[in-house]
């Protein structure tokens, strides 16, 4: 009997419950579709397109450019300014002011460096860094020029884009079975002093430098993620000791000569030199310019170091046609007031990234330059609210006391790619880089067929 209550009782409640559902479900129908409704249309689908830059775009004129420039090249705060704005194009020189004077370009003889490292190595060549086995379980690190090889573990963020990691090395390592019973690190490949007598020795605890070494861990960062860290004056060494740790090995870390013959235990790659280029144009990193242009000398033969890089870079660009005559480089990254480099060469060369024989191999220097307003050293300039390049203006900047350079491309409000090099000298960045920043966006407005 107790067992039919309790039956009858669990189909009401079921039945209740139906109930319910169903009026739910019949109070929240859809209305009904009227006779004749078309059938739903297919979602919409976005392709996205990046459409070139047409070239039948109108051409600017060289006295509208000069009538566009008349103004913000007036402005007090660029000091001894000169400049040169060019038509990819046609190959014209739109406006030029003083193009001809070898100036100090700060970093924007990254510029050259870069070109003279694309247009003569593979854009896929990378670097390998290796471990050898010396006597007595030693773990050598060997350097191969190689700046951006990391100490961060696996997984984790790094500076540098893809690079190789000293983690990947201990890993190798222990996977082995070799029994390391100490650490030491060797730096062949490269030769002569590892500041140039032109730098600053406090640019190392700056962040704008550390003395250069074929071993180099992070550039020499001791915070490696902290773009603007103080440096390591002793770069290989740390960088035998990041390894050390990484194995646990605690013994003191030495530098010694590579052993004839020695077995290669471990080996890890850097990243592609496009990326590497593009890292060192982003971020204007002096440390991984100095060592593009070593690792470029090796390649070409010349001697690898601070003084072969220099030679390398210039006769890469001589032998591609580029009238360096009057170039003078003490070092591959700008950091150098002894650099002077006319205002024409700079825009030459940026100019030839977007058109003739040489653009193929240097047109991927474009997408390593920062844009107006939205990336790398440009991030926090152009206001868009003041300044119409925000957005269009890609460029490298260039910065000592004294001295502000800024040059890149523009696409004017009619569609046509310009070049300029832009260089001011003898007053305060904080006041010269709105003022050069204001040059560049006038030539986004410009029209200039007049």
């Amino acid at each position: 009997m107790g067992l039919r209550i309790a039956l009858i009782v669990v189909l009401v409640i079921l039945l209740a419950g139906g109930g319910v559902a169903g009026w739910w479900v019949y109070t929240h129908r859809a209305d009904p579709i009227p006779d004749g409704t078309p059938a739903r249309p297919a979602a919409a689908a976005v392709t996205s397109v990046i459409k070139p830059v047409p070239p039948t775009a109108p051409a600017p004129t060289a006295s509208g450019v000069e009538a566009q420039l008349a103004e913000p090249v007036r402005d007090k705060a660029l000091g001894e300014f000169t400049g040169q704005v060019s038509d990819p194009l046609t190959g014209q020189t739109l406006w030029s002011s003083g193009a001809a004077d070898p100036r100090t370009p700060a970093s924007n003889a990254k510029i050259l460096t870069a070109a003279a490292v694309l247009l003569t190595l593979p854009l896929d060549k990378t670097i390998t860094t290796h471990v050898v086995l010396g006597d007595d379980g030693q773990a050598i690190l060997v350097g191969a020029g190689d700046p951006t090889l990391a100490t961060a573990a696996d997984g984790t963020e790094t500076f540098y884009t893809d690079p190789a990691r000293i983690s990947d090395l201990a890993e190798q390592i222990g996977k082995s079975g070799v029994h390391v019973t100490s650490v030491a690190y060797a730096t062949p490949g490269f030769e002569g002093p590892s500041m140039d007598r032109t730098w600053d020795k406090r640019d190392i605890e700056g962040g704008d430098i550390a003395p250069l070494s074929s071993l180099m861990a992070d550039a020499g960062r001791r915070d490696p993620l902290d773009e603007y860290s103080p440096r390591t004056d002793d770069p290989a060494a740390e960088a035998g000791r990041a390894l050390a740790d990484a194995l646990g090995v605690h013994s003191k870390v030495e530098q010694v000569d590579v052993p004839t013959g020695a077995e290669t235990i471990a080996s890890v790659t850097s990243a592609p030199l496009s990326v590497r280029v593009g890292d060192m144009m982003r971020f204007s990193d002096n440390v991984l310019a100095q060592m593009l242009s070593v690792e470029l000398a090796e390649a070409t033969g010349h001697e690898p170091s601070i003084s072969g890089g220099v030679d390398a870079v210039l006769d890469a660009l001589r032998k591609a046609g580029f009238d360096i005559s009057d170039v003078t480089l003490r070092d591959a990254s700008g950091l150098s007031y002894g650099d002077k480099v006319p205002a024409a060469v700079l825009d030459r060369v940026m100019s030839a990234t977007v058109a003739g024989d040489n653009s193929a191999k240097l047109r991927s220097l474009l997408d390593t330059l920062p844009v107006a307003a939205g990336t790398g050293t440009l991030a926090d300039r152009f206001d868009p609210d003041e300044n119409a390049g925000a957005g269009w203006v890609r460029a490298k900047t260039g910065t000592l006391t004294g001295v502000t350079s800024l040059t890149g491309i523009v696409q004017t409000v009619d569609g046509r790619v310009l070049s300029f090099a832009l260089m001011s000298g003898g007053t305060s960045p904080e006041d010269a880089r709105p003022a050069i920043d204001q040059v560049a966006g006038a030539l986004r407005e410009c029209g200039c067929r007049g």
